[in-house]
């Protein structure tokens, strides 16, 4: 099928010759986040700091690399993990948390809310935090009953583990309704969105794109979105050192969302 990169502004359009189409905000439309203010797209700062997001892990090897590039530069940054992920890579899960990253609900299943009901939905998304903290308390608990973590204190009057952190959500491919919406920040959610996409996650466009997408549009404040996931590594693993190296000589500082 023959295709072709249409970029006009501050979007991408994935154009084929059968005229079917789709695209995607590379930097999130200001009309966008003043028709919903309730979500999260960027964070107001008189400092220069840059809010890195990585969803769809935790995965092998691909999570891991993303933490030493970090490393490399004293960055954080959060995670919006599966669920389902986490069952299967506990021990990639922690080294997150350990090396003080936050944590962020993308439901168990990766669920796209524009096509799940509300209850089917709103349960995903415990079943993602119930398991994530069930593995937490199972590898964080030591013999005296202690929790020992930076980002998760044992309430001790009733035992409870508080990670503030997971109270952080991110509807996979950012489409959600609004009787989803509205459930979870009933529960205490925010809802985080992003300011710039860096489209990693598609194959049809190449590495130096992807690259002119986060360079060319990420600002003091901006909430950056990239996936730590099979498909998105071979973009990812030439933006990420390029963007970090860039944005450290421009002053820049890489902060967690709390």
């Amino acid at each position: 099928m023959d295709y072709k990169i249409l970029s006009f502004s501050n979007f991408q359009i994935l154009s084929f010759s059968n005229l079917i189409m789709k695209f995607y905000w590379i930097k999130t439309n200001v009309l966008i986040k003043k028709i919903f203010p309730k979500y999260i797209w960027d964070i107001p700062t008189s400092g220069n700091k840059i809010y890195l997001t990585f969803d769809d892990g935790p995965t092998p090897e691909i999570t891991e690399w993303v933490l030493a590039e970090l490393k490399k530069y004293n960055a954080k940054a959060t995670f919006f993990c599966i669920g389902n992920n986490i069952e299967k890579y506990p021990e990639i899960f922690e080294k997150v948390i350990n090396e003080s990253h936050s944590i962020g609900n993308h439901t168990f299943n990766h669920l796209n809310g524009w096509k799940t009901a509300t209850k089917e939905y709103i349960e995903n998304s415990m079943q993602m935090e119930d398991g994530s903290r069930k593995k937490a308390e199972e590898r964080w608990q030591t013999a005296d009953g202690r929790w020992q973590t930076a980002d998760c204190r044992l309430q001790t009057e009733n035992c409870k583990l508080k990670t503030a952190n997971w109270q952080l959500f991110r509807p996979p491919y950012g489409k959600i309704t609004a009787s989803q919406s509205k459930k979870l920040r009933q529960l205490g959610y925010k809802i985080v969105m992003w300011d710039v996409l860096s489209a990693d996650f598609d194959t049809s466009i190449s590495k130096e794109i992807c690259l002119n997408n986060v360079i060319k549009y990420t600002k003091s404040g901006s909430i950056v979105v990239f996936h730590d996931s099979v498909k998105a590594f071979p973009n990812l693993e030439y933006t990420l050192p390029k963007a970090l190296k860039y944005w450290t000589e421009k002053g820049f500082a890489f902060e967690k969302l709390d």
